[in-house]
């Protein structure tokens, strides 16, 4: 039988969805299910977005261009201007979801065998786009002790070697809703500029900031034009996660210019979509008021809740919505399996991501979770405590 690849081999699977066949069969058994594993907002899509697919005229679905229409790079642009971040639309490529600007992006900037560096815990997916582009990722551990707050800028260059090609954060971060200070920004654009490194930043939580902190873009950096690329997408902000348009941003025109032979090489983004991101572009900003005002009840409701179970540790969230505990088990992803095969309580039981995959040194995150505050705060409270009374009756 002919052999797969090496790196197909080697992609990791999801530790977001590997444990959903344990769940569809808790389901098929008659047991209710609270999703706290996936970040999937239960959000309402904006209207304007859901009207501008149903309300069109169009008669021939044709190809959209390869780097989104010049309108909707010119709406984005002006979008950004109002986030402090001076760009046109010549520094933007519009992409399939931020996943393939992110693919994009490492194509563009990195070799066969090259290195990144990344703080972790970090979104799992990182590790499979790095190894479906033969990068090897390396890791600099945060603490939940501190809130997964920036290592020492020391750890990173300790770290750094000649085939070092970028640094990569989540700001707002995946999987610990940690959001980085303009100090920590600055830190990490000397250190840059210094090893002469690309800083990725992947920002498409930037609206779900909490506590009146202020969210920093690497694009805002003075003097980091030609080395930051930022990722973005529609998903979260718009809850439009199966719209899967998202784009690369960078003024470095050099890193443009070939991502735009990747957007090329795969023709366009899908056609509705892209007219649904475009008008999502004119949601009133009551709508961000009121989603954000909701996302931070949700975040205060469900940390408290936490911090009242006995021997769980967790970590306070600035942005995004998601936040890690750490659990009294020795292996969270046998704890969660456990939960679906064996624990339910009045017929209901919950479903959590261990942060193991979310972590690229091995044995690290072996007793953390990453909670999802995307539900509706009765059934974050109903699934802290189905977290409770799972701890109270788990085995291990």
């Amino acid at each position: 039988m002919p052999k797969i690849s090496a790196k197909g081999h080697n992609m990791p699977e999801s530790p977001i969805r590997k444990l959903v066949p344990y769940a569809e069969e808790a389901k098929k058994r008659g047991t209710r299910v609270y999703h706290l594993n996936i970040g999937q907002p239960d959000i309402k899509t904006p209207q304007v977005a859901l009207d501008a697919v149903k309300n069109n005229s169009i008669e021939v679905l044709a190809y959209a261009r390869s780097e989104g229409s010049e309108t909707y790079r010119k709406k984005l642009a002006t979008y950004y201007q109002r986030h402090q971040i001076d760009v046109d639309e010549s520094d933007i490529i519009v992409t399939t979801g931020g996943s393939e600007a992110l693919l994009f992006a490492l194509g563009s900037i990195t070799d066969f065998g090259d290195q990144i560096i990344i703080p972790e815990p970090f979104y799992a997916n990182y590790n499979g786009f790095s190894v479906a582009n033969g990068i090897e990722v390396i890791p600099i551990e945060s603490s939940i002790d501190n809130g997964f707050a920036l290592p020492p800028i020391e750890a990173f260059e300790k770290k750094i070697t000649p085939k070092t090609k970028a640094i990569l954060i989540c700001n707002p971060g995946n999987p610990t809703g940690y959001l980085y200070s303009e100090e920590e920004i600055i830190k990490l654009k000397n250190l840059a500029l210094k090893h002469d490194l690309f800083l990725i930043a992947d920002e498409v939580y930037r609206e779900f900031v909490y506590d009146g902190i202020q969210h920093h873009s690497v694009m805002s950096q003075q003097g980091l034009e030609d080395h930051a690329i930022m990722i973005d997408s529609v998903s979260k902000r718009y809850s439009m996660c199966g719209a899967r348009i998202g784009c690369i941003v960078s003024k470095n025109h050099e890193v443009i210019k070939t991502a735009l032979k990747y957007a090329q090489a795969r023709l366009s983004s899908p056609t509705f979509a892209l007219m649904a991101s475009e008008a999502a572009l004119e949601t009133p900003q009551r709508y961000f008021d009121d989603v954000i005002h909701e996302y931070d009840e949700r975040r205060r409701i469900l940390i408290s809740a936490l911090e009242k179970i006995e021997n769980v540790k967790v970590s306070s969230p600035k942005g995004a919505f998601y936040c890690m505990a750490e659990l009294p088990v020795e292996d969270a992803d046998d704890f969660a399996q456990w939960m679906l095969e064996k624990f339910e309580d009045k017929g209901e039981t919950v479903m959590v991501a261990p942060a193991s995959g979310f972590y690229s040194t091995p044995g690290s995150g072996k007793n953390q979770i990453r909670i999802a505050y995307v539900l509706k705060k009765e059934s974050l409270l109903r699934s802290v405590e189905l977290l409770r009374l799972a701890l109270d009756q788990y085995p291990g």
